[in-house]
């Protein structure tokens, strides 16, 4: 009775040892890092994105072993097919089942999100059937590992645009879009009172093309991914020195990159720029929220301009005063010496602050890096995870690069694997989103305990 209960036992850690189900908590963060990407709260199209990455990993994890089962009869004869614990036709059966299941999520998440998932999937048959082997390898599990970044912002732009066109047109208390709060329709958050048109924002963008601001984070994500693939086609026999001194070194300037200045970062405004009022509390509106605003201020084609909608054009615009700014050649201040046209100032020409002369006064100067970064949790917080992402892939690099022997080189391995954790944890940080960040985070206790259990290799 004791043998009948372990055959189970074992052949459910043999599965694990195949799919390498101590790994699989490296992959929800890159759905969450692309959601985060292009300013998404987490929502359905993202658990949907979490599944089929899950899915299409473990497929190329078991296709991986059905395909080096002949390298591994030599190099590795404890892996479950070698030991023939797993038959390969098994093996080969749960990688087509696992991709299709991951195709199927993906589908329900939208059709961009199924386009995305199609081509991870087909550089994850590629890779394990062909390219590991070739100099393309690397960039192959690189594009993989991008795809999966991109899967999930596609999946979370998606399943806004759905829930939004199924709330246009409803009244009051509709469903708002799973992944972001916001007006249901842009139509509804742009109409005006009163006889004048309707204003149309631009184009919102949607699809593929909506996922475009997570390109930088997963190109750094695929970066370092190609660097641990690197190493790893070492780790069998060791014996390479250079490789793992240039993912260390590859490394660093990806660290770097994290807390570089991205342009564009959600809800930064530049240097010397405010504006007053409620408006100005917490990140700068999109622009289609600022036209939404000035629309409602009361001015608009056919309707008297009050002074109130001017200042919500200009502030729609990107155009901002100080308080003590007026119009151009005038100043706010009564009786104060009119300003010449064309005065530099924080808005258009003339809006300048004005002293107690009616003259202007000079910028404020802009604050340090470290100062920034002490007075801005989110900024901190990318800093701490950043941090965590070199103390867990830097030593293991190191180390390998000191003495590339087999069981060194597969600890860098493993551990360029572990750091994926606190990257995508930095980059959701990066972008705006510290709860997302900090959430990935808290998968790296489970996948130390699993680690233990089975490897990561």
């Amino acid at each position: 009775m004791g043998s009948g209960r372990g055959a189970p036992r074992q052949r459910l850690r043999a599965w694990a040892e195949l799919l390498r189900v101590s790994a699989l908590f490296s992959v929800p963060g890159d759905a969450l890092a692309g959601a985060a990407a292009v300013g998404r709260r987490p929502g359905r199209g993202t658990a949907l994105a979490i599944g089929a990455s899950l899915c299409l990993y473990e497929a190329g994890m078991a296709l991986n072993d059905w395909a080096d089962r002949d390298e591994d009869a030599v190099d590795r004869p404890h892996r479950p097919i070698p030991s023939g614990r797993i038959s390969p036709a098994a093996a080969l059966g749960a990688a087509g089942v696992l991709t299709a299941a991951g195709l199927a999520l993906a589908a329900r998440a939208g059709r961009p999100a199924l386009t995305v998932a199609t081509g991870l999937a087909a550089t994850v048959w590629a890779y394990d059937l062909h390219l590991k082997h070739t100099k393309a390898g690397p960039a192959a599990m690189a594009a993989a590992r991008s795809l999966d970044l991109l899967l999930g912002a596609t999946a979370a732009v998606a399943a806004t645009g759905t829930a939004t066109r199924t709330g246009a047109g409803a009244a009051g208390g509709a469903r708002r879009p799973d992944n972001v709060a916001g007006p249901r329709t842009m139509a509804d958050a742009l109409r005006t009172p009163g006889p004048g048109p309707v204003i149309l924002p631009p184009p919102a963008r949607g699809g593929l093309t909506g996922a475009l601001p997570a390109l930088p984070a997963a190109l750094v994500l695929g970066a370092h991914t190609y660097g641990v693939t690197a190493v790893s086609r070492h780790e069998t026999q060791g014996g390479s020195t250079g490789t793992p001194l240039a993912v260390l070194a590859t490394t660093t300037a990806l660290a770097a990159a994290v807390l570089g200045e991205w342009r564009g970062r959600r809800g930064q405004r530049p240097e010397g720029l405010a504006t007053t009022g409620p408006a100005t509390v917490g990140p700068a509106p999109h622009p289609e929220a600022r036209l939404a605003r000035a629309a409602g201020s009361g001015s608009g084609p056919g309707r008297a301009a009050s002074p109130e909608g001017i200042l919500g054009w200009a502030a729609a615009l990107g155009v901002t005063s100080q308080p003590g700014g007026g119009f151009p050649g005038q100043s706010a201040a009564p009786g104060a010496t009119p300003q010449p046209e064309g005065t530099l100032g924080s808005g258009l020409p003339g809006w300048a602050p004005a002293g107690p002369g009616g003259g202007a006064v000079p910028a404020a100067r802009p604050q340090s890096l470290l100062g920034r970064t002490v007075a801005d949790p989110t900024r901190l917080l990318t800093l701490a995870l950043t941090g965590a992402y070199l103390r867990t892939a830097g030593p293991p690099l190191l180390h390998a690069a000191l003495n590339p022997s087999p069981p060194l080189t597969q600890r860098a391995v493993g551990g360029g694997i572990r750091a994926m954790i606190p990257l995508q944890a930095a980059l959701a940080a990066r972008a705006g989103s510290p709860v997302t960040g900090l959430a990935v985070m808290g998968l790296v206790p489970l996948a130390r305990s699993l680690a233990r259990k089975v490897s990561l290799t």
